[in-house]
């Protein structure tokens, strides 16, 4: 049964503020209320800034919605600073000022460090959609775990989500008893996706806020433990969860996808420039569909996107190239199945090409992690 507001109003009335012996609804604290499916976000409003009023609510209100409402619900509560309404509400009586707080009982805002348990996080990027970028992240990440390297794999891509099909892991993930999500675990690799907690037939019909919000809950609400590499399968383009992840986490370098022909090299060439302009470095480029392989003539080549265009332009770019991935009818079957061609049938183009290209991320991972300092998170500000 779908979750709907009411049913979230009415279980947050049983959450009161501890110093106003009113629920929160009545005290018209609840704001920017969003459900879709089994997610749900809002934000709390405070009349100024207290942490540890806010770890409180935030638990309590938690508690009540999967007391109340679904014990399995993916929650995203933030809060915010607004002054203007609690100045009305106390000219009127209905909310006392908070100046009577002792100093002592404030304390200090600490950022908890997002995936600090992950020693390289590569995002998988690309400009243009339809280049196979989830096929080389899935790829890659059960290409790095080939070689025993603990590996988590998170798809970020939430209106297009293809990792469940990829790894045919479609189940719900399960919660730990500190109500983060146990991502799934697979040929190796660790994995979550948006397209695990809803209806595979239900539209993502969602605005950029609660889009970012999910992906933060990804990196910070769920138990990824310690890894070698934390793959990141980005959505296309250069809109608002690539720049959330840059502001977010500290990432050790981006792989650009893309096929050879100009119209999609034209948005590629768009994705290296935004990673450069935010300082995060580009291990490389691939080159995907780089040729097709009939299957009954496998000494054959036939490049049908054209020859060499991200090999090329990454010379133009002064970028590394990675390497090429042919087109072969087996890459799109296992990924159908669900078991990524790196790890099937090694006599094939495709699944030798993708351990090359796993072991030359590997290769230009320690050449930037010697060469340069760690990557830092970034503070985008916008001017009018």
């Amino acid at each position: 049964m779908a979750i709907n507001k009411q049913q979230v109003r009415t279980a947050l009335t049983h959450v009161m503020h501890p110093e106003m012996e009113k629920d929160l609804v009545t005290l018209d604290m609840i704001e920017d209320l969003i459900v879709q499916d089994s997610f749900i976000t809002f934000t709390i409003d405070l009349p100024e800034k207290d942490p540890k009023l806010e770890s409180k609510l935030k638990e309590k209100c938690e508690d009540a919605i999967r007391k109340f409402v679904d014990e399995n619900a993916v929650l995203d509560i933030t809060t915010a600073v607004n002054i203007s309404k609690f100045r009305d509400n106390e000219d009127k009586g209905e909310f006392p000022g908070q100046g009577h707080r002792k100093k002592k009982d404030q304390q200090q805002d600490q950022d908890e460090e997002v995936l600090s348990g992950v020693k390289n996080i590569i995002a998988v990027a690309s400009g243009k959609g339809g280049v196979g970028k989830s096929t080389v992240a899935v790829n890659l990440a059960c290409g790095l775990a080939r070689t025993g390297a603990k590996v988590g794999l998170l798809d970020t891509d939430i209106y297009g989500p293809s990792i469940p099909t990829m790894m045919d892991a479609h189940g719900r993930p399960n919660i730990t008893t500190q109500k983060k999500l146990i991502p799934k675990e697979k040929y190796g690799v660790r994995f979550l996706s948006m397209g695990m907690l809803v209806d595979p037939d239900q539209a993502m019909i969602w605005r950029g806020p609660m889009v970012t919000s999910a992906v933060k809950q990804f990196m910070n609400e769920v138990e990824w433990g310690e890894l070698d590499y934390m793959v990141l399968d980005l959505p296309p383009g250069t809109g608002d969860i690539q720049l959330t992840l840059v502001q977010t986490v500290p990432l050790t370098g981006a792989v650009i996808v893309s096929t050879p022909q100009d119209v999609a090299l034209d948005d590629a060439r768009k994705g290296v420039a935004m990673f450069k302009k935010v300082n995060v470095p580009v291990l490389g480029m691939v080159e995907n569909m780089a040729y097709f392989i009939p299957e009954d003539m496998p000494d054959k080549k036939y490049y049908i996107f054209g020859k060499h265009g991200v090999r090329n332009l990454a010379d133009r770019m002064g970028t590394n190239f990675l390497g090429e991935i042919p087109l072969e009818q087996k890459v799109r079957e296992s990924s159908d199945e669900g078991k990524p061609i790196v790890l099937g049938d090694m006599e094939t183009k495709s699944a030798q090409k993708f351990v090359e290209l796993s072991n030359n991320v590997i290769q230009q991972l320690a050449i930037r992690n010697q060469e340069q300092d760690p990557t830092e998170k970034i503070d985008i500000k916008i001017r009018p």
